[in-house]
Parts: C-alpha cells; sequence; structure tokens
C-alpha cells in the first residue's frame, strides 16, 4: 500500500512582493516627512510675513507721526517769517510802526507757541472707536437687560455740564441729578449716566474767548465748529435751527468713530451736552441716517420757556374764569 507524499511547505513570499512594500512604505514615509516639512515652511513664512507687517506697520505710525510733527514745525516757521517781516517793516515804514510791530510780536509768539507745543503722540481714530465700541456695547447690554427705552434725554447738572438719562417708561418724570446711576424710582425709573459728551465740552468751553451763546443759532454754530476744527470727530456738520418750534437739526458726514447711531456717541452725545448746558434745559436726541448731502441727521429737541407776560395772563384768564364761574 502505497502513501502520497503531500507537501506542507508554505511557500515564501516573493522578492518581487517584498520590493514592492518595502518601496511603498518608503513613499508614505517620505510623503510624510515632506508634509511636515512644508506645513514647517509654511509657518516660518507665515511668521517672517507677520514680523514684516508689523514693522511696516510700525514704519507707518511713525511715518505718520512725523508728518504732523512735521506740519506743526511748517506752520511755526511761517509764523516767524510774518513775524521777522513784519519787524522788518517796522522799520522801513516808521508810519505803520505800532501796527507792524504787533503783527511781528504776535507772529513770533504763535511762531514759538506751535513749535513747542506740537503734539509728541497721536492716537489713531480707529483705536478710540475700538475702546468706545467695547464700552457702548456694554452699556447698551445693560439697558436692554433692564428693559429701558430707546430714548435719551440729556439734563443739564450743576456738577457736570449734562448728564444721560434713558427711561424706562413711555411716560416719566426728569430724576434729579444726584440720583443714579440706577434710578429707582417709580415715576423716573431708568439709568442716569455720566454723558460722553460732557467730557468734551469742557475743553469746548475752555477753548472759547467768553462762554458759550444762549441763543440756539449761535450755540449750534459753535458747537458745529468745534466738532469739526477742534476735536476733528466729523469732516463736516451743517446745522439748522428753529429756535421757534425748540429744535435743532446737524447735517453730519464722515464721522471719525463710525456710525452715530449707536448709544451715547461722542459726536451727538457733545451736541445734546452743549444744547442742554448752553440753553439749560433738558434735551431729547433723535438720529436718523442721513441723504445724498450728509451721512447723518442729528437733532436736538428742548422744551420751550413760557414767557413771564404769558404766565401772568394766563393766571389772570383763569381768575377771571373763576370768578364768572363763582358768580354764576
Amino acid at each position: 500500500m502505497s502513501s502520497n507524499n503531500i507537501d506542507t511547505t508554505e511557500p515564501s513570499a516573493s522578492p518581487t512582493a517584498a520590493s514592492s512594500t518595502a518601496e511603498d512604505a518608503g513613499t508614505e514615509t517620505e510623503t510624510v516627512t515632506d508634509a511636515e516639512a512644508t506645513t514647517d515652511d509654511d509657518r516660518r513664512e507665515l511668521a517672517a510675513q507677520v514680523e514684516l507687517l508689523a514693522d511696516e506697520n510700525r514704519r507707518l505710525r511713525e511715518e505718520y507721526v512725523r508728518a504732523r510733527q512735521s506740519r506743526y514745525r511748517a506752520t511755526a516757521i511761517g509764523l516767524a517769517a510774518i513775524g521777522i517781516v513784519a519787524a522788518l517793516g517796522s522799520i522801513a515804514f516808521p508810519d505803520a510802526r505800532e501796527v507792524l510791530v504787533a503783527l511781528g510780536a504776535t507772529g513770533l509768539f504763535g511762531a514759538l507757541l506751535t513749535y513747542y507745543l506740537t503734539p509728541s503722540r497721536f492716537v489713531a481714530a480707529d483705536v478710540g472707536e475700538r475702546v468706545y465700541t467695547a464700552s457702548t456695547a456694554n452699556v447698551a447690554a445693560i439697558g436692554d437687560e433692564l428693559g429701558l427705552r430707546d430714548e435719551q434725554v440729556y439734563l443739564p447738572g450743576e456738577t457736570a455740564p449734562a448728564r444721560l438719562y434713558v427711561p424706562q417708561h413711555a411716560d416719566y418724570s426728569l430724576p434729579d441729578e444726584r440720583a443714579g446711576p440706577i434710578v429707582v424710582d417709580d415715576d423716573s425709573r431708568g439709568l442716569l449716566l455720566e454723558a460722553t459728551g460732557a467730557e468734551l465740552f469742557r475743553p469746548f468751553e475752555r477753548a472759547l474767548t467768553g462762554d458759550p451763546a444762549a441763543d440756539p443759532a449761535p450755540l449750534a454754530a459753535q458747537l458745529t465748529d468745534s466738532l469739526v476744527e477742534q476735536f476733528e470727530l466729523a469732516r463736516s456738520a451743517e446745522s439748522d435751527v428753529d429756535a421757534g418750534d425748540g429744535r435743532a437739526t446737524i447735517a453730519v458726514s464722515d464721522s471719525a468713530f463710525g456710525p452715530i447711531d449707536r448709544f451715547d456717541h461722542p459726536i451727538p452725545s457733545f451736541l445734546a451736552v452743549g444744547f442742554a448746558a448752553g440753553l439749560e434745559r433738558p434735551v431729547r436726541l433723535e438720529i436718523s441716517p442721513g441723504d445724498d448731502r450728509a451721512d447723518w441727521l442729528i437733532t436736538c429737541r428742548w422744551d420751550l420757556e413760557t414767557d413771564p407776560e404769558d404766565e401772568t395772563a394766563a393766571g389772570d384768564a383763569e381768575s377771571t374764569a373763576d370768578a364768572e364761574t363763582t358768580a354764576q
């Protein structure tokens, strides 16, 4: 009886297959290594670009400061030249000597002040806007949480030029200026806050040669001029005043602090504080988008004061009516 020999030895892997596997593994390793190298190169490139942009930004800020300073220096040189020419002219023209000497002294003095009072640091407007945006967002969120109305009333005061009152109800009484910041009286519940414009009104007062105007039209001219020329918060501001209706509308363009319909924005806040302090009456603020002539329209409204003669006449009429009612 014969037996069949069965070969149970497993065939060894072919050299070709082993070589292919090794090559695939090597390719994958090289791919991962190349990817990591590419990522590192990208990171280094991005870091170099960020550093380059930071250096360029720093250089632009320094150039901006130098440009602003050069403007002041050029103004100082111009004033000094006028002063020197006027002083020399006083020698050549004895008849106008007093006027020329005064003009020369004014020019030299103005040049001296301009040169030495040149600001050494300038803060970009977008930096101030970012700071204001965070602050106003917090206050607006508090107002929404308390359920306050979208109404802003600026109240004249003794300790501050004016304060901002935000009522909770449609029918409200004006709170005392010593109340706040949270007013809990039932008839005047709301917030009574320090107005942004109050901090601008103080340097505005110091820059005037006299007191702020007591009449709406000249007061509006003073406020708009200061808004554009002194504080440079807007490129242009034009006023339309109706004193008989207790209204002043200011058309503003190119705000330095972005949209002005936000809570207690510096531009409308300064205008409202100015009218409240100058007229010594509460001022209600309204803001609406402008048209093709201006970006925004800011309307300040105040109640008209009753003439004492009208009050006397009204009292006499009431007394007469009471007397006739009694007689009947």
